[in-house]
């Protein structure tokens, strides 16, 4: 299959390999992590899924502490127990560093942390982006989603056959793997039915009426899809504006391909007659933004107050407010919404993003900008979607 040069992501893990002894790259499983470490120059490299590197790592102090240069080290999921080695070894080795690599979000996050705290650097890697695949195949990254293994296939059936065998694999060993006991149709039940609430706000007694159980446990189930990267939980923004504000958090499936897997939508023309088109436009849009903003998943939020007024992505960037809609039109127009959220929120500008190519203007703080131009061009006026 067509290997796809992913240079931002290379770039970003580069910059934190030369600023931290300990660089974690932290993904789904297949996103592409160890393609990515492997183009990165290494000096060495185990694999703890490869039996041969398993049985060095019987002893692993002695595996490495005489190596010198970039370490690499998959799936340190399986030895947790590495943090306080590794902590021990790069503080008394300079000439170590190391790259890890792991798929279980927040529980490697916190290991990490509690060993290596102020010696390590995280970055996320999701799928591809669509500065990496271009303006021209953004209707396939919109369908298949980011995994590569989706997008790259020539036959659409492909594409959708590796999508269903990934869910299956994802329920069925890596979730056991993280040692989380809950059987497989019943996670993929709860995934399918959270599938139908892509874009929504969460009532989490709701979800448990309609698949039988706690909200307690739909907390559950959702922090365990959260953690191991498949879902977006995006929090809502608290402003003092005097107004009854939402304060549930929003939900989204964060890969586009899984969501319409998971719905049983196998091409384009189906998801044009599907009644969760906007929502899936809307979902992949608002990735490809937060992807292309460099912030981290807990900076963004979301704007809605009981009245009717509401902002799909917020953020704060050096003392602004900024806001982004995200409209599936053809010509999208000014709301009463948009102004009223602008002035509630005090924002320095607000976009409203679509699928067409054309930019404009609909007041001075409100513009109309395609998605492929906002991501690829930079969010105008500003010139530059990350730095303003």
């Amino acid at each position: 299959m067509e290997l796809i040069p992913r240079q931002i992501d290379k770039n970003e893990i580069q910059n934190r390999i030369n600023a931290f002894p300990v660089t974690a790259i932290l993904g789904p499983r297949q996103c592409g992590k160890t393609t990515m470490a492997r183009s990165i120059k290494h000096d060495h490299y185990f694999d703890l899924e490869n039996p041969r590197d398993m049985v060095r790592f019987e002893n692993p102090q002695l595996a490495l502490e005489d190596l010198t240069g970039l370490i690499v080290i998959d799936e340190i999921q399986r030895y947790p127990d590495l943090f306080p080695l590794l902590r021990y070894l790069v503080d008394s080795n300079p000439d170590q560093k190391y790259l890890i690599l792991g798929s279980a979000s927040q529980e490697l996050i916190r290991q990490s942390s509690e060993s290596l705290a102020g010696r390590i650097a995280y970055f996320p890697l999701s799928g591809l982006r669509l500065q990496d695949v271009g303006e021209k195949d953004i209707k396939s990254l919109w369908i298949r989603g980011g995994f590569p293994d989706a997008f790259t296939p020539k036959a659409e059936e492909q594409s959708r056959l590796w999508r269903e065998n990934f869910i299956t694999t994802f329920l069925e060993r890596d979730i056991p793997q993280l040692g989380i006991s809950i059987p497989a149709n019943t996670l993929r039940r709860f995934w399918t039915m959270l599938s139908h609430y892509h874009g929504q706000v969460i009532n989490y007694a709701e979800l448990g009426r309609s698949f039988g159980i706690s909200d307690v446990t739909v907390r559950k189930y959702i922090d365990i899809l959260e953690g191991t990267f498949m879902v977006r939980v995006l929090q809502p923004w608290y402003s003092n504006t005097g107004k009854r504000l939402v304060k549930r958090p929003k939900i989204y499936l964060k890969d586009s391909g899984i969501f319409h897997t998971l719905l049983n939508i196998e091409n384009h023309d189906q998801l044009l007659s599907h009644p969760k088109l906007g929502a899936s436009y809307e979902g992949f849009a608002l990735e490809c933004i937060c992807r292309a903003l460099q912030k981290q998943n807990n900076e963004y939020y979301f704007y809605r107050v009981h009245s009717g007024s509401e902002l799909d992505l917020f953020w704060q960037q050096k003392g602004n407010n900024w806001g982004i809609e995200f409209k599936y039109a053809d010509a999208p127009r000014k709301t009463r919404s948009m102004t009223t959220v602008a002035k509630d929120l005090n924002l320095r500008h607000l976009w409203v993003i679509y699928p067409g190519k054309e930019t404009y203007r609909l007041s001075e703080k409100i513009t109309v900008t395609g998605l492929s131009d906002a991501v690829l061009n930079g969010l105008p006026p500003t010139h530059g979607i990350r730095g303003y």
